[in-house]
């Protein structure tokens, strides 16, 4: 890799090459034939350097390569409780945290030969961060995440915890999907990997950050504060998930594309994709794989996500860059996971 003008470019591309990429992303101007679906903006298409080289990205985020992707529109902000409280009234949905796993779906997630759960243990609920009293080793990630029945969109925290006041917080403990259903609701679809990054850069190619390179402070985006996982000093102001447009929007006007909480994205999550598209030219508006691939996890199918969340500390996970990239089971519901949906051109013309 070689420094040109701040931006990283790989080696060989040259300065015209850069320039074309830059030029791409340059601030967009919506069409005057089309006006964006109320809360929603108009995202230019064009060329960006996908992934990150920076010293703190992660292998899946190498190396660099050139993508495009064609205009679309994009929810300014995450899918709030309100929101979605509005799908399940209509449609009377019933969400994965809210239905009880069988046998059969957590064993085929598992290693061969796993015993099957005690059936009292198949009740509905989802995984809620529950921080420890103490410093615990940062590999031990059943220190701070726990199994609790009843937690589920309506009741963040548990059964006891509920949605006074968070009605503009974005809704978790949703899956895949939910997301999908969701989507499908309002005539929307999830983004592509290539289309939320390109969105969260804001026109600003080549940056570590949704808000460009310097560094973080807690007036940019809702991360953790403080020593990861025990001790949070809340100086951005929470110590969960915050409503939306509570920090500044990037570029294209876009909010939280960086912490409060991950965002699922359409794609199948492959560890080494990145790998296997070096070398390639332009690769146009790539879609989802046709598989989940992760050697760490080969039992388990994972979608992507991206954006990092409330729980996101330089000293365990920096994956609030818009680079970085993150998989987990469709079928998994998280204190920490929400959704924002995207419309492509044709879509809103019709």
């Amino acid at each position: 890799m070689r420094v040109v003008t701040k931006y990283l470019i790989p080696a060989g591309w040259g300065l015209a090459a850069f320039l074309v990429v830059f030029s791409a992303v340059r601030w967009s101007q919506t069409p005057r034939s089309m006006k964006p679906p109320v809360g929603m903006v108009w995202i230019r298409g064009g060329q960006f350097l996908m992934g990150s080289a920076a010293k703190d990205a992660w292998p899946d985020e190498k190396p660099v390569h050139l993508v495009s992707v064609p205009d679309f529109f994009m929810d300014e902000t995450e899918v709030t409780n309100t929101e979605f409280q509005r799908f399940v009234e209509a449609t009377k949905y019933v969400t994965t945290a809210e239905t009880a796993p069988t046998t059969e779906e957590i064993l085929a997630q598992s290693p061969p030969g796993t015993a099957a759960p005690p059936p009292e243990s198949l009740v509905p609920g989802a995984l809620v961060f529950t921080p420890p009293s103490e410093a615990v080793p940062l590999d031990e990630i059943g220190q701070w995440w726990k199994w609790t029945p009843g937690a589920c969109w309506r009741h963040p925290e548990g059964p006891t915890s509920d949605l006074r006041g968070r009605e503009q917080h974005p809704v978790v403990h949703v899956s895949w999907d939910d997301a999908q259903a969701f989507a499908k609701w309002a005539g929307k679809r999830l983004p592509t990997e290539a289309e939320w990054e390109y969105a969260a850069r804001g026109g600003l190619p080549g940056k570590n950050f949704v808000w460009g390179d310097e560094p973080l402070n807690e007036r940019q985006a809702n991360i953790w504060q403080g020593k990861f996982p025990h001790q949070n000093t809340q100086a951005d102001g929470f110590v969960r998930t915050a409503p939306v447009k509570t920090f500044p929007p990037n570029g294209y006007g876009l909010f939280d594309m960086a912490g409060n909480v991950w965002e699922w994205c359409d794609d199948w999550y492959v560890r080494d994709l990145y790998s296997q598209r070096a070398g390639q030219a332009v690769i146009d508006n790539p879609q989802s794989p046709a598989t989940s691939v992760d050697p760490r996890q080969p039992f388990m199918p994972l979608r992507a996500q991206r954006g990092g969340s409330f729980l996101c500390n330089d000293s365990y996970c920096s994956r609030y860059r818009p680079s970085a990239r993150h998989g987990c089971s469709p079928d998994t519901g998280m204190s920490h996971v929400g959704f924002r949906c995207v419309m492509s051109v044709p879509q809103v013309a019709n």
